[in-house]
């Protein structure tokens, strides 16, 4: 059986969050969106839900954490190429995301990484798997 995955953020405002995911190149299921919430298609089998606080708390009795402050997940995208991370990172920052670091390059790995305009942390990276160590190893000691 094939699955889908929804990954569910609160975010402050959905338009603005549907703005920075549009331009980063993501499209959108209208059948799963309203005006408390937008679904991005990340996938075929991956699907971004951005709800509003007020939607969001219906799924959830806990606090909305504040996305500055704690890190509630990492969510990794994988990349075609080391120019599609470094696209994606620059198309983030230009539509009003940040990145809290550099690129890093493991070598078999390549990695970067930007926060939404709410905060949510997202990788992006790209693997050459012929390049990857016959030992395997952490990605925090490569």
């Amino acid at each position: 059986m094939s699955r889908t995955i929804f990954i569910n953020l609160a975010v402050k405002d959905v338009p603005t969050s549907k703005a920075f995911y549009g331009a980063l190149g993501f499209s959108f299921n209208p059948q799963f969106s309203t005006d408390q919430g937008a679904c991005v298609v990340i996938s075929e089998h991956i699907r971004l839900m951005l709800l509003s606080h007020e939607l969001f708390m219906n799924f959830s009795p806990l606090p909305i954490a504040d996305s500055w402050k704690v890190k509630e997940v990492l969510n990794t995208l994988s990349c075609e190429s080391r120019a599609e991370v470094d696209s994606l990172v620059a198309k983030a920052i230009a539509a009003g995301g940040s990145t809290p670091d550099a690129a890093q390059d493991h070598g078999f790995m390549y990695d970067h990484s930007f926060m939404d305009p709410d905060g949510h942390a997202w990788g992006v990276a790209y693997m050459d798997m012929s390049q990857f160590p016959a030992t395997p190893q952490s990605v925090a000691s490569a």
